[in-house]
């Protein structure tokens, strides 16, 4: 039987994830991918004109991470135009999305639209796998962005969830003195068990001003006026969080605090990858999905 999958939007780790499928015997049926020369020369992937010939033979519709950056158009950053998001859940009524990081609102609109949703960045086989790509990045940025060795920096991890984890464990391999700061009892002794220094959240603003980089992973903004005017003057500060961050950026901005936003990452500095985690997670759903 011949295996078909649409694909709508995405950037670089959606290419290279057609590719795989392209690979494995699949038939490609895209939109918003017009502008990118690897998926023109790729046999067995259908371009097409609209979003509703794309997604007419599948059953499954994969879509970008982020599904949307601005909660107005699809996340399409190979596409000549801007795709209506509105207009992109309507012509998938009655399909299964397989997308990320989709919004509370949006996920609404598509259950009004009886589509059903798997959001990958919920997954736990994805966001394990996709967390290592992510604090090869960061540190990538360290090392760019600041003049000293990360071997002997002072360093703060904020928040200790899996990006956290991994992150801190790969920093303190090359030499970092690193911090964690967290605010459960069970991560501060997880924190002390594997050798980091543990900070509470109520310590919080009384150690700012010891780091040279502080990396946030906690999605609301924890680093406000208050604590910004408590770092060091040449602090770096790289912020993991999603729309809309961790860092009130524009007190930053008026204290000349360095302030990397690095969203997306894992598609930035290793999409093939990235796109390897994607398939393996795809590929769970489409067996869940046939039971």
């Amino acid at each position: 039987m011949k295996k078909s999958i649409a694909v709508v939007g995405g950037d670089l780790r959606i290419v290279k994830l057609i590719e795989m499928l392209n690979a494995d015997g699949y038939t490609v049926y895209t939109y918003g991918l017009e502008n990118s020369e690897d998926v023109l020369n790729m046999e067995s992937v259908e371009m097409c004109p609209t979003i509703k010939e794309a997604v007419a033979s599948s059953k499954v519709v994969v879509g970008p991470i982020p599904l949307s950056s601005d909660r107005k158009n699809l996340s399409a950053p190979f596409s000549r135009n801007n795709i209506d998001l509105d207009e992109f859940i309507a012509e998938i009524k009655g399909k299964h999305l397989i997308a990320g990081n989709i919004s509370t609102n949006i996920k609404e609109k598509l259950d009004e639209n009886n589509i059903q949703v798997t959001d990958i960045l919920k997954r736990e086989e994805f966001i394990v796998l996709n967390a290592i790509a992510t604090a090869e990045g960061t540190i990538q940025i360290a090392m760019e962005e600041t003049q000293r060795t990360i071997h002997g920096t002072k360093i703060l991890v904020m928040g200790f969830g899996r990006v956290g984890k991994v992150l801190s464990n790969m920093l303190k391999g090359i030499g970092a003195e690193v911090y964690c700061e967290a605010r459960k009892n069970e991560d501060l002794a997880w924190i002390k068990a594997y050798g980091y220094n543990p900070v509470h959240l109520n310590d919080l603003n009384e150690n700012l001003n010891k780091f040279d980089i502080v990396i946030n992973t906690i999605p609301f903004q924890i680093l406000d006026k208050e604590r910004l005017d408590l770092l060091k003057e040449d602090v770096v500060i790289i912020d993991l969080a999603s729309n809309p961050g961790g860092v009130d950026r524009r007190v930053a901005r008026e204290k000349g605090i360095k302030v990397i936003w690095a969203l997306s990452l894992p598609g930035k500095v290793a999409p093939l990858t990235s796109a390897e985690f994607i398939k393996e997670a795809l590929y769970h759903v489409l067996k869940e999905l046939d039971k």
